[in-house]
Formats: structure tokens, sequence, C-alpha cells
């Protein structure tokens, strides 16, 4: 059985049934916080789940799980709901959402932290750095701690100490037959091995467990811009720049239209630019002498590098990709920046058909690449930026000209990349076979297995699926 929603007496007594078992709510289409709690960050997802049970703790986890299973209920799980493909709901099923299960709580002389599966990277962060302390996470700080890490997980501080999952020490976590268990390098080892980087495939994860590193809490970080007719120039000069830095350096390069964005000369708001964004990971006096060279490259009309608390850096990019809109990306791993690739950029950006978009190309590399690449189920690690055509619009019939231009952008940007794709920025209607390009071939095998024994009936299938083995 498949739950539906509630407009018969039966499917009420089997929520009723429910709602008696949890200490958080269980919200039905009726319920006025009802709408509210089924947005997604994606405004182009619009589903309705049957019911949403807002869990405050692991035994609502649990509880749950166990009368999904035995009501043979489909169930989706949500963190904060920021996944690119919306898997967090689904019409007509149960969605377990965690948002409220966003504690963080610092052990600064052991340097770790143990989060919530609720909480957002900005969470995080608030509460790391008044200890001078940081771990990898994501380069948007409304991000989801939860989604990010089991998908991998990369951003400012990853040349330096790799994924956000290859500082993950431990979870705790809820797997489909409603069992609670930890998984570590020594307890359930394989499981853990899987988690990071297999999604939500094995479990409700309730707890996460990292590794802190000192960082900041002033770096030198921003972003520098310059008018678009440059961009050939910048991402020439970003290419080398970018291939000699030093671990320790963060960097991307963005092609947008600027936003209106407070730390924006207001001039330049609405208008189309190139920008190269760093984050060093180490003394501000060491990082200016590292940025020295993009500091002294050409005349922008923005330069926001400077030294600045870590936590204003992460929020850098927040403005661009609030809550709501509507969001289609296409992503692909690329081995360096050639000079087609460039030409590729250079030629498609500028054509962006809504001025919310950006094109986003991360630099990877560094400790990420000193992890074995069998370390866990995160994969490519052999890649050195990861670019991400970010279109994004308000008007919902729209939908058409701004997808047409993203999949041509793809399609002109896939003969000069690797195959392979960042879990984490699969779309949704990309499919089973763009899953598997997320792994190789062994990888999938390992962790299908993992996914017949913890998750046999595919129980958690609403996701980026990995099918279990037979």
């Amino acid at each position: 059985m498949i739950l539906h929603p509630p407009t018969t007496a039966t499917t009420e007594v089997v929520l009723a049934q429910l709602e008696a078992r949890l200490h958080g709510r269980l919200l039905r289409p009726a319920d006025a916080d009802y709408d509210g709690a089924r947005r997604l960050w994606n405004g182009m997802i619009d589903r309705r789940p049957a019911a949403i049970v807002q869990c405050t703790g692991a035994a609502d986890v649990t509880e749950t799980v166990k009368f999904a299973r035995q009501h043979g209920l489909l169930v989706t799980v949500r963190g904060r709901g920021h996944n690119i493909a919306g898997t967090a709901i689904a019409d007509d099923a149960l969605m377990i959402d965690l948002s409220l299960m966003n504690e963080v709580w610092v052990d600064p002389d052991e340097r770790v932290a143990i989060v919530q599966p609720g909480a957002n990277w900005g969470d995080v962060d608030r509460e790391t750095q008044v200890f001078g302390l940081a771990t990898p996470s994501g380069i948007v700080s409304t991000t989801g701690i939860a989604g990010l890490t089991l998908g991998g997980g990369f951003g400012w501080l990853s040349r330096q100490y790799g994924f956000t999952s290859d500082n993950l020490l431990s979870v705790d976590l809820v797997t489909a037959d409603g069992e609670f268990l930890t998984a570590s390098e020594t307890e359930n080892a394989d499981l853990f091995w899987g988690l990071r980087g297999g999604g939500g495939n094995f479990g409700i994860v309730t707890s996460f467990r990292y590794r802190l590193h000192a960082v900041g809490p002033i770096v030198m970080a921003g972003l520098r811009l310059y008018p678009m007719d440059q961009a050939d120039a910048v991402l020439r000069f970003y290419r080398d720049f970018s291939a000699n830095a030093p671990d320790e350096l963060g960097t991307l390069a963005v092609l947008r239209m600027a936003p209106a964005a407070p730390f924006l000369p207001k001039e330049i708001h609405g208008q189309p630019v190139v920008g190269i964004a760093v984050c060093y990971a180490g003394s501000v006096e060491d990082g200016e002498r590292v940025v020295q060279p993009l500091k002294a490259f050409g005349t922008p009309v923005s330069d926001g590098i400077s030294p600045k608390p870590y936590t204003q850096h992460q929020t850098l990019l927040d403005s661009g990709v609030p809550a709501g809109r509507h969001y289609y990306w296409k992503s692909e791993y690329l081995a360096g920046i050639s000079d087609e690739s460039i030409a590729t950029l250079v030629h498609h950006a500028p054509q962006m058909t809504s001025p919310l978009t950006s094109v986003l190309l991360f630099q990877l590399g560094g400790a990420i690449r000193r992890f074995p690449e069998d370390a866990s189920a995160a994969s490519h690690r052999d890649a050195a930026y990861v670019l991400n055509i970010q279109s994004s619009w308000l008007d919902a019939t729209e939908a058409g000209r701004h997808v047409a231009w993203t999949r041509e952008f793809w399609a002109a940007v896939r003969p000069l990349a690797m195959g392979g794709v960042y879990v984490n920025f699969v779309g949704e209607d990309e499919g089973a076979e763009r899953v598997k390009a997320a792994y190789d071939t062994e990888k999938l095998q390992r962790l299908a297995a993992l996914k017949a024994q913890y998750d046999p009936t595919n129980f958690f299938r609403v996701n980026q699926n990995i099918q279990p083995a037979r």
C-alpha cells in the first residue's frame, strides 16, 4: 500500500496511529503549516506528500520508519530541502522532515563537532568559529549538512582538507528496518564507506560527527569582478593562477549578471560580469602574498578580496541562490581548463536567458586527490574542476527557454569533460544512467552490495537511487 492524501476514514486512522507514536508533529494537507513545510529550496519542485512527520529526535525517526514499513508506505527524507533534484518530497508519500533537528555541539579540545541532520552550514560555522575551527563544507551557507555530506561535499577548504565526507568521523543512523546503529572506521566500516558519497541510500542519519581544523576566524577571501567582455582573458588568467595555487587556496570562477548584492557597487548591478573568488585557509599574511597576482591582474569593476570573517565569506554566494526561485542545473567534471573549454564558456555564458543564472567553475585537487580513490564512495578525485551551469528564474512559465539554454550549453561542454558527475548536482530529469556516472563500476558494485545488505527492498528509493544487488 502507498499512502494517499487522507480523504478516507481508513487512511485517517492510519495517520492517527502514527501521530500517537510521535513527539514531533504530523502535518496533513489541511493543516495551516503544511504548505510551508512541503516547500523546498528549488521552486521548480511542487509536490504534495500525503503527510509530513516533523521529527524532533532519533526516536521519531525510528518510529516513523518502522510504521512506514509496517503499512507499506512510500517515504522521502528531508534535511534542509536544498537538493537540486528535490528528492526530499514525492506526491502521496510520507515525508520524514528532519529540519527541526538542527543542533550543533562543539568540543574545541578534541576539535570535533556533532551536528544533527536539520542543520545548515551557517549553523555549523556559527558554532565552530567561536573557537576558530571549521570543517570543509559547501559554498552556500544555507545548504543542509546532511545531503551535502552524504554526497561527498566540497567547498572552500577542500583543497586543504579534502571532501566534507573525508572529515566525517562517524554517524548515527536509522536503517530501513528501523535499527539504530553507529557507523565509523571501526564500527560497521563497510557501511561507513558507502555513506561517504553514496547519498541517502542506506538509512536516515540522525547525527554527524566531524573532524574540525583551525581556520580563521579572519581569512583572506572575497570576489573580484571584471566586465564580461574580458571573460577570455580572465579565464586564461584563472587557469594559470589556480593551477599554481597552494592547497590552502580555494578558488572559483563565475560568469553571471552582477546581482544587487550589498557588497557590489550599484552601478554594476545587472551588468554581465566574470569573476574570481578565493579563500585562503591559512594566515592572512600568507594569504595576502598568495592572492597578490590576482590583485594585480587587470582593472576590475569590483574588488572584494580582503581580510574578513570566515563566516562572512561563507555567505558570499547566498544572495544569488535564495530559496523559492526555479533552478535547473547541469554539471560536469573537467580534467583542466583547455582553450576549447574557455571558448565554450565565453560563447555560451553571455547568452544566458535569465539575469539570475550563473556559471561556476570550482577548483578541486589538492587534498581531495591525496585521499585514495577507494577511501570512500565519494568519487572522481582526479578531477581538477567541477563546472556547474546554474539556471535560475522566477516565472514558472519561462521554464522552457531557460532549460533549453542550459541543455544546449551542457551539450557543448560534454565532449570536453571527463564524463562523470557530482552526485549532488544530478537533476531530477537525468535518470539512472546519470547517477551511475557519479561512480566507477567497482564502486557501483560495492554500493549495490551494501544496498542489498542494509536496504534489500529499496525502502529508501526516492533519492539518487542505487539498486540493491540481486
